[in-house]
């Protein structure tokens, strides 16, 4: 009898087979599997489900007037729905032209190599003429666009820049941690094996390496005797740095070797840094007036980054935020002062504990995925940029030097993703959603995105498919074999694909005649051409799981920029100096006043120390949740559970709560200019006083749909942050630079 296993972003179960149906339970060599997971298949059935194919009414009848998100639907047969789809792509590319079709579908929806409906839909699009696309994320965003001038384009991936687990625990002297919260370490892009994030910083604890997190709630901190914790505001991350690095040039503390080798441009940084440039020398009394911080808290700060293998290590939540390029510059710059760079276990690191899979000792995974094509449409937005995108057609967008035309797009086709869970001010671009002439979307159930959509395709859910679930950040390979047959009509992306490809003339193109099992056994081919101790395709498909690797008895670290930093004229960066660029002539030649060409201290409009904080003074925090993965799973199990008064909870702290007449449990309004939403509140004596948490992923129910100033009724933090960017450079998301008021509601 095969084993049966279910692999998702956020761990791989076993299906157990009971009296009542499939029951997963956690897979026995993960470490620390995770709980909300459990849940998943609890929405096999569930009310949210979409049952089949469906047509807003207004479209159909051709209504100008009426509302997405405000209007019924119709249910249509699934010829007549893919029909609809085929006719619309080529009425859009024919009167405007492919660029007039936006793509923006995100990668969220499946962990599997094969149903993973972005590369579906993009495959059958590029087919048909190409599409308007996006680049990067909402979580790494600011990062993927900025690195590439520090480094060089091989470090815009989000795994491409951390030291390696096993290096941390048998190196590392001091570890500073900004913005890590260890819940984040769940989930992954791709398919996570065994949760060992935790595991990894035991074990370098209990070894006696010093922990501080910095972080304004000091829930954050693990309990252990060796970790301990440093409150400052929110977005001042950047400022308690570069007093650092004051005191280490005031005292001659500086890698003379890796400054001079390494990089270029540090004589501007240290002029800024000592107040030449601008006379306002960085001091730590300087930073004390921004972070918040007592100055002899930073001095101690400092004091501990005196040893001799220490690491910085950012979470992504820091280059989510107006500036966010500055903090991982600064740290980049602190690191190489301090001669860590090419340090096993030293240095900077970025996004150690934001996903699991960030700093593993493993051997890649990696190999070709579903083939996408070319896409003949050279035109793209950053992603964060869609309400821009949709509200501005014929304008332009200032992007890393460049000048971006936005088309003028007509048709929106959306599959896997949700961007009103993860878009910023979402009254900004519900407003905007009007405009194009059609949306279509697949989705398994009626998110927000599905309500606000003209053509809904009902898809499967992972678990509802045969499919091979696998990272490339991950050892373990799965075979993710059906649960359950698919619900009502639902069909999954490939199949409702081929229904569309069909009509549109480029079906055998598109299925190059293969069935599913046809594609599963092609694609683990290629894995196993790169990794030949794989099993044959029959024997995994019976086993269900195979690990290439033991994680903590095998490791395979590398040392981040080793060779480099060894002998940078022989390992030259691709960067046009070919070191480390701490002054960028590149960045300096676009003339942004947003981004500096070296690192800075640029105050956000939203933030606790600025003159909005008079009207608005609390700093709202919209993590990522503890109890689901983005707003997957919202509707069952942990997340359900952990409700306030039936809303989202919101993190107060306890003196904030009690200035407002706040109560645990009470139903809270969170306001300002863009919007307002309503939360259940809880209250924590650890948070400190001015800043709130809501993590994000409730589904948006705005309480008047016709109404795009309406209040928000579920929790969703999007309802009121900002959508202005990080910065021209990269148009990344700014969601942690926001600030709010709170009232009791009744």
């Amino acid at each position: 009898m095969s084993d049966h296993f279910f692999a998702t972003h956020f761990g791989t179960y076993r299906v157990d087979q009971t009296p009542e149906g499939p029951r997963l339970s956690g897979w026995q060599a993960d470490p620390q599997p995770s709980g909300f997971g459990l849940s998943y298949l609890e929405l096999a059935r569930h009310r949210c489900r979409v049952a089949q194919p469906m047509v807003r009414r207004g479209w159909l009848e051709g209504n100008a007037r009426s509302i997405r998100g405000a209007d019924t639907f119709v249910p249509v047969a699934w010829d007549t729905a893919t029909q609809f789809v085929a006719d619309e792509i080529d009425r859009i590319a024919g009167n405007y032209g492919n660029r007039s079709i936006f793509a923006g579908s995100y990668g969220w929806a499946s962990a599997g190599r094969f149903h993973h409906a972005q590369s579906q839909i993009k495959r059958m699009l590029n087919l048909a003429g190409g599409f308007t696309a996006s680049r990067h994320s909402y979580s790494y965003g600011t990062a993927s666009a900025f690195l590439p001038h520090v480094f060089g384009p091989e470090y815009a991936g989000t795994n491409a820049c951390a030291p390696s687990w096993d290096q941390i625990v048998d190196h590392t002297d001091c570890l500073v941690a900004f913005g890590m919260r260890l819940t984040n370490a769940q989930c992954d892009p791709g398919g996570v094996g065994r949760h060992t994030v935790e595991q990894w910083l035991g074990r370098a604890l209990d070894r006696g390496m010093r922990l501080i997190v910095v972080s304004p709630d000091a829930a954050d901190r693990p309990e252990h005797p060796n970790a301990e914790h440093l409150a400052i505001r929110p977005n001042t991350d950047t400022a308690l740095l570069l007093a650092c690095a004051h005191a280490f040039i005031r005292n001659g503390e500086i890698d003379q070797r890796q400054i001079r080798q390494l990089t270029t441009g540090f004589d501007r940084l240290a002029a800024y840094v000592k107040g030449d440039a601008d006379d306002v020398a960085k001091t730590p009394e300087w930073a004390a007036r921004i972070t918040g911080a007592r100055p002899s808290q930073i001095e101690r700060f400092i004091a501990a980054l005196r040893v001799p293998t220490s690491l910085l290590n950012l979470g992504w939540s820091l280059q989510r935020a107006s500036a966010g390029e500055q903090p991982y510059w600064m740290a980049i710059a602190l690191a190489a002062m301090r001669g860590q760079i090419g340090r096993p276990g030293g240095g900077f690191a970025f996004g150690l504990g934001s996903v699991n899979s960030v700093g593993q000792p493993v051997r890649r995974l990696k190999a070709p995925g579903l083939d996408q094509g070319h896409n003949p449409v050279s035109d793209f937005i950053p992603v964060a940029a869609i309400a821009d995108l949709l509200a501005n057609p014929g304008g332009t967008l200032e992007y890393n030097g460049q000048t971006l035309s936005l088309p003028d797009i007509r048709l929106v086709y959306w599959a896997g993703g949700n961007p009103f869970h993860h878009h910023q001010d979402l009254n900004r671009l519900r407003h905007a959603w009007q405009r194009p002439e059609t949306i279509i979307v697949h989705e398994p159930v009626w998110t927000a995105t599905a309500q606000h959509a003209d053509i809904v395709l009902p898809s499967t859910l992972p678990f509802e498919r045969n499919d091979i679930a696998v990272s490339s950040h991950n050892r373990t390979i799965v075979f993710n074999r059906a649960t359950h047959a698919p619900y009502a009509d639902a069909r999954d992306d490939h199949q409702i694909c081929t229904m569309i490809a069909d009509h549109l003339g480029v079906a055998d193109k598109f299925a190059e005649q293969r069935n599913t099992e046809d594609w599963l056994a092609y694609l683990y081919a290629g894995y196993r051409e790169k990794f030949p101790e794989l099993p044959d395709y029959r024997t995994f498909r019976q086993k269900g799981i195979h690990t290439l690797d033991d994680e903590l008895e095998a490791p395979r670290s590398t040392t981040l920029l080793a060779e480099f930093a060894e002998a940078p004229e022989a390992h030259p960066l691709s960067t046009p100096s070919g070191r480390i660029e701490l002054f960028s002539e590149t960045i300096a030649s676009f003339a942004y006043g947003d981004c500096p060409p070296h690192a800075s201290w640029v105050a956000p409009k939203e933030w606790l120390g600025g003159e909005l904080a008079q009207t608005y003074p609390l700093h709202l925090l919209s993590p990522q949740p503890a109890n689901r993965l983005h707003s997957q799973l919202d509707a069952v199990g942990a997340s359900q559970r952990d409700k306030v008064a039936a809303r989202e909870a919101a993190v107060f702290c306890t003196e904030d709560a009690i200035m407002r007449g706040i109560r645990e449990g009470d139903t809270v309004k969170l306001f300002n200019a863009r919007g307002a939403c309503l939360v259940g509140a809880t209250l924590s004596e650890t948070l400190m006083p001015g800043v709130v948490i809501l993590p994000t992923g409730a589904w948006y129910t705005p309480e008047d749909p016709t109404d795009f100033a309406s209040l928000e009724l579920a929790g969703n933090p999007n309802a009121v942050t900002q959508d202005r960017r990080a910065s021209r450079l990269s148009q990344g998301s700014a969601a942690h630079s926001c600030l709010v008021e709170a009232v009791r509601h009744e």
